[in-house]
């Protein structure tokens, strides 16, 4: 789903009101294999397509903790959240058991208009290690019903719709969404924070 352009005319108070449009807009039936963001009681509930369209369902990751984000390729967050997710992944995943979970999005801005090949190859660049998939939605009709529950269980300021790019959510061991961090804050300002859950 493509958002619209907000004209500056409709100011702040506008900007909400259409955003909460967007995040409560009626929940698409599921299909059974994606989950039911309605009545899950946990994120292995659902199953997604990795970035080569195979599907994984993601009791796969129970026990361990994850981080759940939304990225893109060219925006100006890009560059620090993948080089301190890389560092977290290589801090964590072998001593702690954390998984990265990255969902790339082009419902802001466009900054992520490459094809599955595309982003692959500037994951690859960048010496990606953690678990990278399909390109989804995350907001509207559209979205993918895993976003749909992250969002429906830590909701966000003022409204409920992902904001921007690079908005991550903490899962502890039970598969539970515990924490949400907007784009503003940097993989390693969730370090401290991570910690208790590991």
């Amino acid at each position: 789903m493509i958002l619209p352009r907000i004209p500056k005319s409709i100011g702040i108070i506008g900007s909400v009101l259409a955003f909460r449009l967007i995040s409560t807009s009626s929940v698409m039936a599921c299909s059974a294999n994606q989950g039911n963001p309605e009545t899950a009681q946990s994120v292995y509930e659902f199953s997604v397509n990795d970035i080569k369209g195979e599907p994984v369902s993601l009791e796969k990751y129970r026990g361990h903790v994850l981080i759940i984000v939304n990225v893109a390729s060219k925006c100006g967050y890009t560059a620090k959240h993948y080089a301190e997710l890389n560092e977290i992944y290589d801090q964590y995943a072998e001593s702690k058991g954390l998984r990265i979970l990255a969902f790339p999005c082009n419902q802001f801005g466009y900054q992520e208009p490459g094809n599955a090949e595309e982003i692959q190859c500037f994951v690859r660049d960048r010496k990606v290690k953690f678990d990278l998939f399909e390109k989804i939605d995350v907001n509207g009709k559209g979205a993918h019903p895993l976003f749909q529950y992250l969002k429906k269980e830590q909701g966000g300021t003022l409204f409920d719709a992902i904001k921007w790019n690079f908005t991550k959510f903490v899962i502890n061991k039970e598969g539970k969404p515990v924490e949400r961090h907007s784009p503003n804050t940097s993989p390693k300002e969730m370090l401290k924070n991570l910690e208790k859950y590991f």
